[in-house]
């Protein structure tokens, strides 16, 4: 799902396995205040590593999955 009026995307894994219904958040990012705020991380290899292999400075991601207190302890932005 993307929403490019309001900076947010999200990947989502929806279907059937046998008779069990299956829905979740895979990823989701929102853009907030020039930052990538990554709100959902269940991937391996990881969106942040991904982001950073691309170009994207350490700096302009949050790990919006982390207690703000613990975001400054880590090597990205705090928010």
């Amino acid at each position: 799902m993307f929403d490019a009026e309001r900076h947010h995307c999200q990947v989502l894994n929806i279907g059937w396995k046998e008779q069990r219904r299956i829905y979740g958040v895979i990823i989701h990012v929102d853009i907030k205040d020039q930052k990538i705020w990554i709100q959902r991380d269940g991937t391996e290899i990881g969106i942040a590593n991904e982001l950073i292999a691309a170009g994207v400075p350490k700096e302009d991601i949050v790990l919006g999955f982390h207690a703000p207190y613990k975001r400054e302890f880590t090597d990205f932005a705090a928010g």
